[in-house]
């Protein structure tokens, strides 16, 4: 790794180690500068605490390749969500020196990276899930927890611990519960009975899995959002038949149609600050998820473009 480029740091950010990558969606220059961009792309190709399958740390780089296939426009939003402006950060290298060190690194460069982003829209691609604590968090301080954390995951990742650290990524959820009780979690379907008396004890909002065949099941994800939302977007939400390139699939996950649906509600009816899309593991043979999460993420930028 090397340091930060003088064309590539409009961030004052060099002390940090990066990785040259290609443009979210191939586009051209005028399209990718700091200056012009409304949307902020910033790879995290972390992974350290994956207990399955791996990979999740080739799934910034798979996600970016894909994109380049996507066309630009969108048919369901009448418009070409690109010309927001997309400039795509190179991939950060994170501390190798364990995991509290790397996610307490990351936040604190977001922290520094939300002071010179202004209101453009960033979203981080990992990696494994333990990174999206360290963008949460730091929105929950930026603007004094009056934000939810907004979770689209098969797993509640409320445990404590697991395989000796605090920052696995089972563990993530639990990290960001030690600052706000503002999260509602969607698609769920495997847990443990610890946190399922954590979720009662702590009343969060969660829409499990099975829950999502009640037609009520978005408004009921609304209610319990405030005004200002964070999206954290593991890809085990969706069922693996569909999307099986992760580490821990579970069968019984949500549609394409579910996120599009859930997401287009969240963004229209709510300020959505930040997002991130996590645990991708690139899989010989089934390109397609990676062209999924980059599709989901060209989506994302359509209902942000549409709500502003």
């Amino acid at each position: 790794m090397r340091p930060l480029s003088e064309s590539k740091n409009p961030l004052g950010l060099s002390t940090h180690s990066w990785a040259n990558v290609s443009n979210f969606l191939d586009l051209p220059p005028e399209l990718t500068s700091w200056d012009d961009a409304g949307v902020v792309v910033l790879p995290i190709p972390y992974e350290a605490t994956t207990s399955w399958g791996t990979g999740t740390r080739f799934g910034p780089g798979a996600i970016i390749e894909a994109s380049k296939y996507i066309e630009w426009y969108d048919e369901e939003l009448d418009r070409e969500p690109h010309e927001v402006g997309v400039c795509t950060l190179p991939a950060l290298d994170l501390s190798m020196a364990g995991p509290e060190a790397a996610i307490r690194e990351l936040r604190a460069l977001y922290r520094d990276l939300l002071e010179v982003a202004g209101d453009r829209f960033v979203i981080g691609l990992g990696g494994e899930h333990s990174i999206s604590s360290a963008p949460a968090t730091a929105w929950i301080e930026r603007l004094g927890g009056d934000v939810s954390i907004l979770q689209f995951d098969a797993h509640t990742d409320l445990r404590q611990t697991y395989h000796d650290t605090e920052w696995n990524h089972a563990c993530v959820m639990r990290r960001v519960l030690e600052h706000t009780s503002n999260i509602v979690s969607v698609g769920i379907r495997a847990l443990t009975i610890e946190e399922r008396n954590l979720i009662r004890e702590r009343d969060l909002t969660v829409v499990f899995a099975h829950e999502m065949r009640r037609a009520d099941w978005i408004d009921r994800m609304l209610e319990g959002l405030g005004e200002n939302v964070y999206i954290t977007f593991d890809v085990d939400f969706f069922d693996p038949g569909f999307f099986p390139a992760t580490g821990t699939p579970e069968p019984g996950g949500g549609s394409w149609w579910d996120a599009m649906d859930a997401l287009s509600a969240v963004f229209r009816e709510r300020n959505v600050v930040g997002a991130d899309v996590v645990e991708l593991a690139p899989r010989q043979g089934q390109e397609a998820s990676a062209f999924a999460a980059a599709k989901l993420i060209y989506k994302m930028i359509g209902f942000l473009t549409e709500s502003r």
